[in-house]
């Protein structure tokens, strides 16, 4: 899931996939002053300046002190903004699991490791969606 590997300029890489409903996030933590990329726009950009989603992404960073040391360039697909947004804290979580595992703790106890396994349940036949049913009349 993460991985390590140095790229041109010879600085360490760490790598983190996760995941969320239908959407999944390629993390790379690579040294740096805090910059945000999310397929190659500037993250406050791509998640609308929301202060929610870029709280949620950076606070494995900030469990560990770690907000301005790391840059954090990610390639996300599928899902919405919400889904994006937890897939890419998971895949920074697992890729500072990699950089340090004396990490894993304070991160597991935040809850930051951890998928959610929630997804969107699929339609049955005879209902108008998972669960809805057509209205009933006696008569």
């Amino acid at each position: 899931m993460a991985t390590v590997a140095e790229n041109n300029s010879g600085r360490a890489l760490y790598w983190g996939t996760g995941r969320r409903k239908s959407a999944v996030a390629q993390v790379r933590l690579v040294p740096g002053e805090g910059k945000f990329v999310v397929n190659g726009k500037e993250g406050e950009l791509y998640f609308q300046y929301n202060p929610n989603y870029l709280g949620v992404i950076k606070a494995p960073l900030e469990t560990l002190g770690l907000e301005n040391e790391y840059d954090i360039l990610v390639k996300a697909k599928g899902g919405g903004l919400t889904g994006q947004a937890d897939s890419i804290r998971l895949g920074v979580a697992r890729a500072l699991c990699q950089l340090d595992p004396d990490n894993r703790s304070p991160l597991k106890i935040e809850g930051y490791l951890t998928r959610d396994p929630r997804a969107k349940e699929r339609k049955k036949y005879g209902l108008h969606k998972a669960r809805k049913a057509p209205q009933y009349s006696k008569r």
